[in-house]
């Protein structure tokens, strides 16, 4: 498995952000969304204008549509989730130092400064057939690094065949039209976040944190 760097990792950090001001938009109506993280308000259901329109021009084979799962995560939210899960790992393995619990949790949850989902530029999602049965990808979407013994992380050694093949075909797919995948979570791919550019060498992201509802 090739060197994975780490959203925490302070090259991601040092990126610059030029806010290109493209608004969030509702997925729904356009792609099949999943509703098992609904949130009231439906912000779970937004992403980015241009990421959207990269997703709706993904080919897939016959038999495959993308699921989307999560694309817009308010900063409260994010920050909660990812300290919550600090503090879990800190718990189960008390010989982390803070530092090294920081870099552990950025595997599952992005620190709040770096996060993608805050910006609207990133989405987690899989693959379902024609009539919504998601196909076999390893593991569930969300399932975090001790829960899956890594079988979380896109290039997993461990999964099936048919697993693999399903993961070849997401991957395929999303990079063709411009999306850069987080390698410890499969199903979470990207555009014009501070990870995208570093992946692809832009010299700056496109999106930063905005909020929600999106300024009509």
């Amino acid at each position: 498995m090739r060197d994975i760097v780490l959203i925490s990792d302070p090259r991601v950090a040092a990126i610059p952000v030029r806010e290109c001001g493209e608004p969030l938009v509702d997925v729904r109506g356009r792609l099949r969304v999943d509703s098992r993280l609904a949130d009231v308000d439906g912000a779970y259901a937004h992403l980015r204008s241009g990421l959207l329109e990269r997703l709706e021009k993904v080919a897939l084979p016959e038999g495959y549509e993308l699921l989307i799962v999560e694309g817009y995560r308010p900063i409260t939210t994010q920050r909660t989730y990812f300290e919550e899960y600090r503090t879990r790992l800190l718990i189960d393995f008390p010989d982390l130092s803070a530092d090294e619990a920081h870099a552990a949790a950025s595997r599952y949850v992005s620190p709040v400064e770096v996060a993608p989902h805050t910006a609207g530029a990133a989405v987690d999602l899989t693959l379902c057939s024609p009539e919504g049965v998601e196909h076999d990808m390893g593991t569930a979407v969300n399932d975090n690094p001790e829960e899956s013994e890594g079988a979380c992380y896109t290039a997993a050694a461990t999964i099936s065949a048919q697993a693999r093949a399903n993961r070849e075909i997401l991957v395929a797919a999303l990079e063709s039209v411009g999306l850069v995948n987080y390698p410890t979570e499969w199903w979470h791919w990207s555009y014009g976040d501070r990870y995208w550019a570093m992946s692809t060498g832009a010299p700056h992201a496109l999106y930063g944190p905005t909020s929600f509802p999106p300024a009509s």
